[in-house]
């Protein structure tokens, strides 16, 4: 599953690709890897054995996620979509740059906060494209199935009236995030 495919195929199964995922009403599954108001920057190490959650490195050194006043750790459950990937290979038409070779991120921008690891069914409302030292790395936003929003968000333009002005948190926040990295 890429990129592509959640933006072409919201609400149908594509019969054709060889994915083993599901696209029915824009429902994936997602893994959470730092769940909301935490710093530890957890990622899914595809490269080890059974593939576990590991405290990501930058230059040697455990990564954190910056606090950014009035937020600590981010504002959303931030995890992966298993399976999927961004191609280090295909030059992405909207940004110009190559995939990051990671799983495609989501945040999840739904009231319950998380558990690390935990496995949670998301509905896409819509995507952020970012260019990361280089490479695209592509931000779907989600909102968790189970939460009592949900109904009444089908776009990121129906996320105004949530409990706080997700909106432009999410990007603020997203910019103070990799500006301060």
């Amino acid at each position: 599953v890429s990129h592509t495919h959640l933006q072409n195929n919201k609400d149908r199964f594509n019969e054709n690709n060889n994915s083993k995922h599901i696209c029915i009403h824009n429902i994936f599954h997602a893994v959470v890897e730092v769940p909301r108001w935490t710093n530890a920057k957890m990622e899914i190490a595809t490269k080890d054995p059974l593939i576990p959650l590991k405290q990501d490195l930058k230059k040697g050194n455990l990564r954190y996620v910056s606090n950014v006043f009035p937020h600590k750790g981010y504002i959303w459950n931030y995890g992966a979509i298993p399976q999927t990937w961004e191609d280090p290979g295909h030059r992405d038409g909207d940004t110009g740059c190559c995939g990051d070779n990671d799983p495609i991120d989501v945040c999840d921008i739904g009231s319950k906060v998380c558990s690390r690891g935990e496995v949670i069914r998301v509905k896409v409302l819509g995507t952020l494209a970012l260019i990361d030292e280089g490479e695209t790395d592509w931000k779907v936003i989600v909102i968790n199935v189970e939460d009592p929003e949900k109904p009444h968000c089908n776009s990121l333009a129906t996320t105004e009236n949530m409990t706080f002005s997700l909106e432009n948190a999410k990007i603020v926040l997203f910019y103070c995030f990799k500006m301060l990295l």
